[in-house]
């Protein structure tokens, strides 16, 4: 299970990092962050499958972040840590579906015990979507069966205007409300179809409404809501990624998906899939392997696949100017190229093989190492010319990705060259 933390309290992180025993745990710490408008991006970065977070935070507080996660990635599990005067804030994250709360100060035993639970509920909850997701596929009548017929029936090259609005309201009607503000379409293709068509429809199910997928000859055809066109974007790329793994974890193989373009009616809908089913088909004719791209776009633009190399070099180049700053964040590379948050997050993965995250501590590691082999500076200082405000999470950092710790890694290495 891959845990991610948001915490502004510097102490509180440094605790939970370095007093828990996670190795060995069966839990991985993929990232921390010390607020939600921080640690968004880099929770679609890493997918973790807990997130343990703060209330009272700046910038964007623990219940917004709650909020957030809840709507675009529900099958993420949150724990909520608090101060003995935060009961009313508590509540609020309890009503946004938050698995566990956990009174501050914490030590690993009590920390132990509520990520077993949770991460039992989810193992759980996945058991049972895959369940019901086969028991789905033996179907061959019913209104399950019904209503995905009407999802994929929104595909059809043959649907007319009517059509698309009598589908929606057939839908409605059945206990499925699909209408919304926006919609955008996802086209997957994997083998084997089965296994796959199982795992994408029980992740669908767990999104609570803002996905519906209907199965076709190739993989599953996705349908995707939002209540505004960022918000669609924003669920589409989170259910993608999130999709892509569940879809490997299954043991799924020549996985391709694509994202249509985003629309705001119903008869719009097959634009949108015709749009991912074009990006899907590029994937055939690539040579390297690549889980997916993507064709969103916002309305009125033209429609685009993935962006060019280019851009991506130009975001390495503002990375490699301003990787020395602590602050430097997901958004402020995405604005510099003029991408949204979630497509730059997507595309850089795809064009660089790295996440933005991977490639930034890269960045920085790499700095923290010239500093360590040529220079006598301190550990803390070398933390901030790296990039790092906290030197005991420098160094938390540097052990994990290099195996050793900077000290251990000057006495090796120092005055001579990489």
């Amino acid at each position: 299970m891959k845990v991610f933390l948001v915490d502004d309290e510097i102490v509180i992180r440094e605790g939970i990092r370095e007093s828990f025993p996670w190795e060995g745990s069966g839990y991985t710490l993929v990232g921390e962050a010390p607020d939600g408008e921080m640690a968004l991006p880099m929770i679609r970065d890493t997918n973790p499958d807990i997130v343990i977070t703060d209330i009272k935070m700046p910038f964007m507080d623990g219940i917004e972040l709650c909020r957030t996660l809840r709507g675009q990635m529900p099958w993420i599990g949150i724990i909520v840590l608090s101060g003995y005067d935060e009961f009313e804030y508590a509540r609020q994250c309890i009503q946004l579906g938050v698995r566990e709360y956990l009174l501050k100060p914490i030590n690993a035993e009590d920390l132990r015990g509520v990520l077993d639970k949770v991460s039992a509920q989810i193992i759980t909850e996945r058991k049972n979507l895959e369940h019901a997701a086969s028991l789905r596929a033996r179907m061959e009548s019913g209104s399950r069966f019904v209503r995905e017929k009407l999802i994929g029936s929104l595909f059809s090259d043959e649907a007319s205007e009517d059509d698309a609005h009598t589908v929606i309201e057939q839908l409605r009607s059945m206990g499925c409300p699909v209408p919304a503000a926006y919609y955008v379409v996802i086209d997957s293709a994997f083998t084997p179809t089965g296994e796959g068509q199982e795992a994408a429809a029980a992740l669908a199910d767990s999104s609570g409404g803002i996905v519906h997928t209907s199965a076709s000859r190739t993989g599953t055809r996705l349908l995707v809501l939002g209540d505004s066109s960022e918000d669609a974007e924003e669920r589409a790329y989170a259910f993608a990624n999130s999709l892509v793994r569940e879809l490997e974890r299954t043991g799924c193989s020549q996985i391709r998906t694509g994202i249509g373009e985003i629309v705001d009616k119903p008869e719009e809908i097959i634009n949108s899939f015709k749009t991912a089913r074009h990006i899907r088909h590029l994937l055939v004719k690539r040579t390297e392997e690549q889980a997916f791209i993507l064709g969103v776009r916002e309305m009125g633009e033209p429609a685009e696949d993935t962006r060019t190399p280019s851009v991506i070099n130009d975001a390495k180049l503002y990375m490699a100017q301003h990787f020395s700053d602590p602050n430097l964040m997901l958004q402020d590379v995405a604005k510099a190229v003029n991408m949204s948050n979630s497509r730059f997050s997507t595309v850089f993965s795809q064009q660089n093989g790295q996440t933005f995250t991977e490639y930034l501590i890269y960045l920085r590691l790499n700095r923290a190492k010239e500093l360590l082999r040529r220079t006598n500076m301190k550990s803390a200082q070398i933390a901030r010319e790296s990039g790092y405000n906290d030197a005991h999470y420098f160094s938390y950092i540097f052990k994990k990705n290099t195996g050793i710790t900077p000290s251990e890694y000057r006495t090796r290495y120092q005055n001579e060259p990489e």
